[in-house]
């Protein structure tokens, strides 16, 4: 099931930002996305298998560029590779589909996960080396907004 976050799910997707370390997130991104969750949060879903958070990712909107931005994916390192990812960002994009005014969907992304957006109908667009972190570059991605 895919729900709305809530304030009391904070810790657990905090939680599953930490288990992502170093894999996919650097350690100095956990601080930035406390600050997401308490400050620039727009849409943010959770994914839940039974009664626990097994994924979370969000959409932020920049109205004036017609863009809605995919971000702060992440999935429990036991679920990666069963489809949760696929799930939640294909709510997330049916999400942005019933909005109006929005003309393409982007993804900032690493080197350590463009491939799945790339399958998923992102292109890249540039590349910046060394953008979140050391070895953290930045995958800069887009697609139509086929909503």
């Amino acid at each position: 099931m895919i729900r709305d976050y809530t304030k009391k799910d904070k810790q657990r997707v905090i939680e599953l930002l930490v288990q992502n370390i170093p894999e996919y997130f650097a350690p100095s991104e956990e601080e930035d996305f406390v600050h997401y969750l308490d400050h620039e949060l727009e849409d943010y879903f959770v994914y839940v298998e039974g009664a626990t958070i097994i994924g979370a990712g969000g959409v932020n909107y920049f109205p004036e560029e017609k863009i809605a931005r995919i971000s702060w994916d992440m999935i429990d390192t036991h679920s990666q590779g069963k489809g949760v990812g696929k799930d939640l960002l294909r709510h997330r994009i049916n999400h942005i589909n019933k909005k109006s005014g929005i003309d393409f969907i982007e993804v900032r992304t690493s080197q350590l996960a463009y491939k799945f957006y790339e399958k998923m109908g992102f292109a890249l667009e540039t590349i910046e080396k060394d953008y979140w972190a050391k070895g953290f570059d930045l995958y800069q991605m887009k697609m139509e907004n086929k909503g």
